[in-house]
């Protein structure tokens, strides 16, 4: 088999702050003798997430059983979703800002035998809906649990509580189209309806600056993309949500904004 080095878009903090998370879970659990010590379990996972390699390329890579990189991933994954923030500890993180930006992402899985409520028609494949917030400059503030990618952003918002919680502590949110008629602080553009008459020219340039205030929140999506990982999951679609938590917590750390 022929193998070639590799790199890892990531600081070396990262990898030394996940090591340290490995390191005291596994004293906590008084873990026996492992194949890989915590430094390298750590970078086999930020190779996994990051650049999305899979199970078989990392077996290889590391002299260990496929089933055996599975697990470390499985287990690194568990223990950075349960550091993540809930959607209250979100809501307190995006009070300290002027603003916040709220918009909904695609990550696309495999087909299922049940195809209907992970099937989205706006984006026309197959996937589940998480709700990202984002501050004024476009950082990553917070990834939602996800749901299946019939489930409207409206909705999705709804579901997991960020309308209301964003809404009790007053944080003026912008969002699309997508999310009229959520009421509280949550702030959309004007909607054009057919049988009503066209958009006057004060509603035009309030649109054109929401707009530019909301394309910021697309870097956030595109933060959260970088993880080719969720270029196409291809595992349970219930494990979406601890992976795009580990995520979410990796991101933070990498920016030296995780306060965990």
């Amino acid at each position: 088999m022929l193998s070639y080095p590799a790199a890892i878009p990531l600081s070396n903090h990262t990898l030394i702050r996940l090591a340290e998370l490995i390191r005291a879970r596994r004293a906590e659990r008084r873990c026996r003798w492992r194949r890989l010590d915590a430094a390298r379990q750590a970078l086999l996972v930020l190779a996994h997430l990051r650049n999305g390699d899979t199970y078989a390329r990392l077996s290889a890579g590391f002299a260990i059983s496929t089933s055996t990189a599975w697990r470390y991933v499985r287990k690194a994954v568990d223990l950075l979703a349960t550091l993540a923030d809930d959607v209250h500890a979100a809501a307190l993180r995006a009070c300290r800002l002027a603003y916040a930006i709220l918009d909904g992402t695609l990550i696309p899985i495999d087909r299922l035998a049940d195809e209907r409520p992970y099937y989205s028609g706006k984006h026309k494949r197959h996937g589940m809906n998480a709700q990202v917030l984002a501050d004024p400059a476009g950082r990553l503030v917070w990834a939602s649990p996800a749901l299946p990618g019939a489930t409207h952003d409206l909705t999705a918002a709804r579901t997991t509580g960020l309308i209301d919680v964003l809404t009790t502590a007053k944080v003026k949110t912008f969002a699309d189209k997508g999310y009229q008629g959520a009421g509280g602080t949550i702030r959309t553009p004007f909607k054009r309806h057919r049988l009503r008459p066209p958009l006057s020219r004060h509603q035009r340039s309030v649109n054109r600056a929401h707009a530019r205030i909301r394309a910021r929140g697309e870097r956030a999506v595109a933060t959260l993309k970088t993880w080719k990982v969720l270029a196409q999951l291809r595992c349970c679609p219930h494990r979406t949500t601890p992976i795009v938590q580990a995520i979410l917590v990796l991101q933070l750390i990498e920016e030296r904004r995780y306060s965990g």
